[in-house]
């Protein structure tokens, strides 16, 4: 297992150096604003996902795959209802702050077709799904994940690891928010939840 754990780990923290501002900054720098506006979002998302496959790999290889819970019929129905609504959950979360901006194809596109306006103004979504939760993508991601009707100790420990790195990635990510927000956002922190749907005192 501690092969496959190092290898996450290091995704990890590849993964959070090239979502820092300060390295967006340096490859702004670097590539110049416009190829940067145009192509770092396109370009982080791919090289997320390709780093990634080494992760799967090593997981597959040297976590067992022994059965955690193999949920019964009829019950295994109800997990597949909470399983695949967590998917069109995230498909409405994902098309609310506009999908093809988030993959980076929109500015990929913008900029190869030489529009001077490659990256369109940010705005807080806060209705809808955003309503519920403040990183819905997170908790449907998550209700997606777990509600497997079979698990094995690979699964589990996949999901384990995942849903301790969607917590500390909110953190940041929420920093960032509030930079960019200020007061709206830290309006909206204290009025709805972070990433599961129970409020508590002083909303984190």
């Amino acid at each position: 297992m501690t092969p496959f754990l190092i290898t996450f780990i290091m995704w990890a923290l590849l993964h959070s150096i090239t979502a820092a501002f300060s390295t967006k900054q340096f490859v702004s720098n670097l590539i110049g604003e416009a190829t940067y506006d145009g192509l770092y979002r396109l370009g982080y998302n791919l090289f997320a996902s390709i780093t990634f496959l080494p992760v799967l790999y090593m997981l597959a290889k040297f976590v067992p795959s022994t059965a955690v819970w193999n949920i019964p019929s009829p019950f295994n129905i109800l997990f597949l209802i909470i399983r695949w609504g967590g998917m069109i959950g995230f498909l409405i979360s994902l098309f609310q702050t506009d999908i093809w901006d988030f993959a980076g194809l929109a500015q990929a596109k913008r900029y190869l077709s030489g529009n001077k306006n490659i990256t369109l103004p940010t705005r807080l979504v806060i209705s809808g799904t955003y309503n519920w939760v403040r990183h819905p993508l997170y908790l449907f991601s998550l209700l997606y994940i777990w509600f497997s009707p079979y698990m094995t100790m690979n699964g589990f420990i996949f999901n384990m690891l995942i849903t301790i790195y969607f917590w500390i990635g909110s953190s940041y990510e929420e920093k960032r928010l509030n930079d960019e927000f200020g007061e709206a956002y830290t309006a909206y922190k204290k009025r709805v939840p972070r990433i599961f749907p129970i409020k508590t005192k002083g909303q984190r």
